[in-house]
């Protein structure tokens, strides 16, 4: 069951080696230019050009040399390498930049194409694409929807969305 499930979760679980080795993690077998392609689609083959060594630039314990946002690049990466038939992305992009979520936004949605995919978010603009969106509080399912349904109802989620919308135009 492990091998049908990928998980990009929030806090992402980096091991001391090197870039090539935390990306092959996803698969161990992955060839060489599976590696390199999962680094350009989700966005880390910049960074790791400007690097001097590389793929094989050693990233340190827990990937204490890299930000946020480029541990979770590396998760991503990772689960291009794997590409499990169930995705879970918990909290994915929430390490990104707006700019950054946005560039990688099409990477996950190429990788969710074709696969049950569960999106675990509190940021709306990350799962308002979504097929099913289900709005769960202390109390347990209060919503289900798309998108511009949920909207249109005034609900909880119509809410967390104005208050969400509202402060990104301040």
């Amino acid at each position: 069951l492990r091998r049908e499930i990928g998980i990009v979760q929030q806090d992402v679980f980096l091991f001391g080696g090197t870039i090539r080795e935390n990306i092959a993690y996803g698969r161990l077998d992955a060839t060489e230019a599976e590696i390199e392609a999962a680094a350009r689609r989700a966005r880390l083959d910049t960074m790791i050009s400007d690097l001097p060594a590389g793929f094989e630039t050693v990233i340190g314990e827990r990937g204490v040399k890299l930000s946020g946002g480029q541990k979770q690049r590396l998760a991503i990466a990772r689960m291009f390498v794997k590409n499990p038939p169930i995705l879970i992305l918990d909290e994915a992009t929430s390490a990104l930049d707006t700019q950054t979520e946005r560039q990688i936004q099409a990477s996950l949605d190429e990788l969710a194409e074709g696969r049950t995919t569960l999106i675990i978010a509190h940021r709306l603009a990350t799962i308002q694409h979504a097929d099913r969106i289900v709005v769960v509080d202390d109390s347990g399912v209060v919503e289900q929807g798309r998108h511009t349904e949920l909207l249109s109802r005034d609900g909880v989620y119509s809410r967390l969305h104005a208050a969400q919308f509202a402060s990104h135009a301040a």
